[in-house]
């Protein structure tokens, strides 16, 4: 076993945890994160992307102890005070979702799309959201809805949007 410490979400965390679990095992299995939902296990689908230090990772292809000293955001931490970040709320307006699998990791990237380029094209979003897998839309109003915050002005990272 080894010992992390990390703070998720804004909380900080002390655990023992076996050298090989992934994050998003730990996430789910140790802190009850299970907005953090896991596709593939292969690093594929991106359904487990969540922040790690305010830059998309997909969360089974990074070890538990990867993350020790660092801070991981995932989708339970977007939400201020009640209030959905703005990445959420387009998803939301845009009705950029069918079944919502795989939606956590499609804002969770969406937002560090916009962290990249704060006014990208139409192409520009479908490329940075090319390792994000959506079986049930077409993509159109996904990105829709990141034109949707793009225009809101969510281009702060995943906590600190959510403040301002």
């Amino acid at each position: 076993m080894t010992r992390i410490n990390v703070t998720v979400d804004g909380v900080g965390y002390e655990d023992e945890v076996e050298p090989r679990t992934l994050l998003v095992h730990y996430l789910r299995e140790s802190l009850g994160k299970t907005g953090t939902v896991i596709g593939c296990d292969t690093s594929n689908c991106g359904a487990c992307t969540v922040h790690l230090d305010g830059r998309s990772v997909k969360s089974c292809n990074v070890l538990a102890v990867q993350a020790d000293g660092h801070e991981v955001t995932t989708i339970e931490g977007l939400a201020q005070d009640g209030e959905l970040h703005p990445m959420q709320k387009a998803f939301h307006n845009c009705h950029a979702l069918q079944c919502g699998y795989c939606t956590p990791g499609m804002i969770m990237q969406a937002i560090d799309v916009l962290n990249e380029n704060p006014d990208p094209s139409e192409e520009q979003i479908r490329v940075g959201l090319e390792g994000n897998l959506c079986r049930c839309t077409g993509y159109h109003n996904i990105v829709k809805a990141v034109q949707e915050a793009a225009g809101s002005g969510a281009t702060a990272g995943a906590r600190e949007g959510a403040q301002s």
